[in-house]
């Protein structure tokens, strides 16, 4: 027996203005274009009728309505589970879209260069949005959602996938989304999820989460908190470069890497705090993070990508834990203002002759094991700092009280402690800084 595919009719028909193919065995319609061109106002039904025969519309096809520069509002039924790529191309004359809750997917460019329109609507029915859907609608200030969690679970295809690239604004139920609460049923937030959302202040991540997409809250500008549960295990490059008002992060334990760029430019960033379940640091992770002035990279990290830290200029000193064994190029290059290193490995780390450039080395101290100094001093680019002293020598070491206001604690092996214990430690002050001090 032969198969035949479902085909549509050789020829599009025209009703009511409209022109449509048929797809005649499913009983369905797809939306065409017009040898003429649609303008202004048109209203997409549910269900056309062609020779006696029903037939429901079901989507909008390629290059539909591509180059209609004088359509000026389009009302789409909520029988269209799809719009295909390209079919508002250019509809410069479009204002405002509201997506129906039967649609399902947005293809690739479908609003590409649709350059007056100002808001849209997506609805909870919708779960992929196809590379530069929205590209070139720059004057977007406004996108409308009905459900956070699905908005979570969209596949975006790119940045420009997201009206939000442009828009900056995300309304839920009509008010503008500021203090974002994300609901206990969501276990991704996915990629791209809210890109360049300026509007955006606080973010609060429940247990049921476990993974952050890349780019999720890329050039959050308005961001100034996130809580991120431990439940949270992977956090995705870029996740949350550029939020630039973002004073403090605290990476959750079931983390074991952080990916590339992932807080890149939170030039608010003050408080930094990596857990021990971090193996690995990826590239340029904290760089352009000005307002860090010390941080502790913990035992369990074995490597610290290229450029992880670069350009921090703020950054006075650095805790590199007993664990690394590789240092990648850049790494602490041009911290300018980085006095101290503290590196508590015995065995040196295979470490780029550039981790350290343009930050002036010959001119900072470098702590290290006093078994391994011999090995520090021969060995570049460590050979470089202009001060090289074992971690055990007392002289020059700052006293404090039991009761200074501290922050964290760590011996000498980079262990973290609940309160100071006798002798030398390594402490993270309120204020940000890093110091060796005796506890008496």
């Amino acid at each position: 027996m032969l198969l035949m595919p479902l085909l549509a009719s050789a020829d599009p028909v025209e009703i009511d203005g409209i022109y449509y193919n048929l797809i005649e065995k499913a009983g369905q319609a797809e939306v065409t274009s017009n040898p003429n061109k649609y303008t202004g106002s048109v209203v997409i039904p549910e269900e056309i009728e062609y020779e006696d025969k029903k037939y429901r519309v079901s989507s909008i096809g390629k290059y539909a309505f591509s180059e209609c520069t004088n359509l000026t509002s389009i009302n789409i039924a909520n029988s269209v589970t799809s719009i295909h790529e390209w079919a508002f191309n250019n509809c410069r004359g479009l204002t405002s879209i509201i997506i129906p809750n039967s649609t399902t997917s947005i293809g690739m460019y479908a609003f590409y260069y649709c350059r007056g329109l100002t808001s849209v609507t997506i609805p909870n029915s919708v779960t992929s949005i196809s590379k530069g859907a929205f590209s070139g609608c720059e004057f977007m200030t406004s996108v409308y959602i009905t459900d956070i969690a699905a908005w979570c679970n969209i596949i975006f295809g790119d940045y420009d996938s997201n009206p939000l690239y442009y828009a900056h604004h995300l309304y839920f139920n009509g008010e503008e989304i500021k203090d974002l609460t994300i609901p206990e049923s969501v276990t991704s937030i996915g990629m791209y999820a809210f890109y360049d959302c300026e509007g955006l202040t606080s973010v609060t991540i429940p247990s049921s989460v476990t993974s952050i997409g890349m780019y999720a809250f890329y050039d959050c500008e308005g961001l100034t908190s996130v809580t991120i549960p431990s439940s949270v295990t992977s956090i995705g490059d870029t996740a949350f470069y550029g939020c630039s008002s973002l004073t403090s992060i605290t990476v959750p334990n079931g983390v074991t890497s952080i990916g590339k760029f992932t807080f890149s430019k939170c030039t608010s960033l003050t408080s930094v705090t990596i857990p021990n379940s971090v193996t690995s640091i990826g590239s340029y992770t904290f760089s352009n993070c000005s307002g860090l002035n010390s941080v502790f990279i913990p035992n369990s990290v074995t490597s610290i990508g290229d450029g992880a830290f670069w350009d921090c200029n703020g950054l006075i000193s650095a805790t590199i834990g007993s664990g690394v064994k590789t240092i990648g190029s850049l790494v602490f290059g041009s911290c300018k203002e980085l006095k101290d290193i503290y590196c508590l490995a015995e065995n040196v780390p295979n470490t780029h002759t550039s981790a350290f450039i343009d930050s002036y080395p010959e001119y900072m101290a470098l702590h290290v094991p006093a078994n391994s100094l011999d090995a520090y001093k021969t060995t570049a680019p460590w050979s470089s700092f202009g001060d090289i002293i074992a971690l055990d020598d007392a002289s020059g070491i700052n006293t404090i009280s039991k009761d200074s206001v501290i922050s964290h604690i760590y011996d000498m092996q980079g262990n973290r402690l609940d309160n100071p214990q006798k002798g030398v430690n390594i402490i993270r002050m309120k204020d940000g800084k890093t110091k060796k001090i005796i506890v008496k």
